[in-house]
């Protein structure tokens, strides 16, 4: 083995570390680790797999050791990592030989410990090697089974089998677990669908049409902030699902529009395209790093109807008058529980009380851009979480005190075909396993003329 292999595996315990101590984001950790140093491109696809895929089956992968480990608690930080990474890559990793792992295992014990660690590693992995793992059977609780077995806490699995079902929550559990495709949407104020695909396809990327909305496409090889068609404006990174708010917002040409809680700009610069560059799209975000992004999105896909500021939503009240904008979209800050395929260490910082406490910042953004929405208006209220605390239970809460506003019911003919099965009363909720993007909520609400 080489060097630079080990590299990889030691930078790989060090991240799990860092993300566990600190509670970071796996995604921002990765790549400053990669940086940092200096990983060979032909490795970064071992770092990733190692990091993610660890992280994805924690939980199981600790069921897995613990008969082979006398006193887990007095067991270093590292050490755990460690012995998780060789016997993710041991149990879910083809490539890679069982000895290989183990002999880089213990090289990495030496050198960050002493004998007696590296010993100890060397003895467990030989154990399980000889003996073979637990199996999942033994646990007689459904919950838990499907808790340890989908690496998901069990008050998360609990509460999702209250509101889904059993088998819609394993199944979704299940796919949490998968690798997301990269998906993009096709700029259409510059191109076509099909002039991008051969363009993509020329550049040796491998590339397919969106089954599901007609101006998406697929990336099935290859990274497409890295292509032409990317640095030309051409197209936008954007998960399928959430493109979906533009279509629930349905903008007509010349409207005035407001997106509420912007950054990056995926949904703006898709509402600026959907009008032809026509009308106005104002853009809020709290951060200003955020905004920037916004900008340079927009300046890339060539987007003059975008105007972005800085400032909190819950103030646009003292920067718009009542009744200002045709439209609005409140992309609300939510718990992320439908993008745990991209950040799969959320599954274990978050707590049941986080919901509960979103649910009311999301109340009082949707009661601060409300009045902004014109006679007859539309303010679409969207997440990427799967909860209907944050989802049907906040809008629910908000029309009762709001009895200017009602559901939509046209929601659903606006939809793409494949999506209209999935919208139930005015109300979209798109679960990962629906079309394999990311989990989703939209409600589509009307003011009373």
């Amino acid at each position: 083995m080489t060097n630079k292999k080990k590299n990889v595996r030691e930078a790989a315990v060090e991240l799990l570390e860092n993300i566990e101590k600190n509670q970071s984001y796996s995604n921002l950790l990765l790549n400053s680790t990669i940086e940092k140093n200096n990983i060979p491109s032909i490795d970064i696809g071992l770092l990733t797999e190692l990091t993610y895929g660890t992280l994805q089956r924690r939980m199981a992968l600790d069921f897995f050791l613990k008969p082979f480990i006398k006193n887990s608690k007095k067991l270093e930080s590292w050490v755990h990592q460690l012995l998780r990474i060789t016997l993710y890559q041991m149990v879910y990793l083809d490539k890679i030989p069982d000895r290989a792992a183990i002999f880089e295992a213990v090289e990495i014990a030496k050198k960050r410990g002493h004998k007696g660690i590296a010993g100890m590693v060397n003895g467990v992995l030989r154990s399980i090697q000889r003996e073979g793992l637990p199996s999942f059977e033994g646990v007689s609780d459904p919950i838990e089974k499907i808790s340890i077995e989908t690496s998901h806490p069990e008050w998360l699995v609990k509460r999702w089998v209250d509101q889904f079902g059993y088998e819609r929550t394993k199944e979704m559990c299940e796919v949490n677990l998968t690798a997301p495709l990269q998906t993009a949407r096709v700029n259409l104020t510059k191109t076509t669908v099909r002039e991008v695909i051969e363009d993509l396809d020329e550049e040796g990327f491998l590339v397919e049409k969106s089954p599901v909305i007609p101006e998406a496409i697929r990336a099935l090889r290859g990274n497409l902030a890295f292509s032409r068609a990317f640095k030309k404006g051409m197209i936008t990174i954007q998960d399928e699902s959430s493109m979906l708010a533009a279509y629930a917002l349905a903008p007509n040409e010349n409207e005035l529009i407001l997106d509420a809680c912007a950054a990056p700009g995926g949904k703006t610069t898709h509402i600026a395209e959907t009008m032809k560059l026509t009308g106005g799209v104002i853009s809020l975000d709290l951060h200003e790093h955020k905004v920037k992004l916004i900008n340079e999105n927009a300046k890339r896909l060539g987007l003059g109807n975008i105007r972005t500021i800085t400032m909190d939503s819950r103030k646009a009240g003292e920067q718009f008058q009542e009744e200002y904008f045709d439209r609005i979209l409140l992309d609300a800050p939510c718990s992320g529980l439908g993008v745990m395929r991209r950040k799969p260490d959320m599954k274990y910082t978050k707590k049941e009380q986080d919901l509960y406490q979103l649910s009311t910042i999301q109340q009082n953004l949707l009661n601060s851009v409300s009045p902004l929405v014109k006679k007859g208006g539309i303010l679409v209220y969207s997440t990427c979480t799967v909860d209907k605390e944050e989802n049907e239970g906040t809008v629910l809460k908000f029309l009762q005190e709001h009895p200017e506003f009602e559901i939509d019911t046209s929601l659903k003919e606006r939809m793409p075909e494949a999506i209209q099965p999935l919208v139930t009363e005015g109300f979209l909720q798109i679960l990962p396993q629906d079309i394999g993007s990311d989990g989703f909520f939209i409600a589509c609400l009307r003011k009373k003329v």
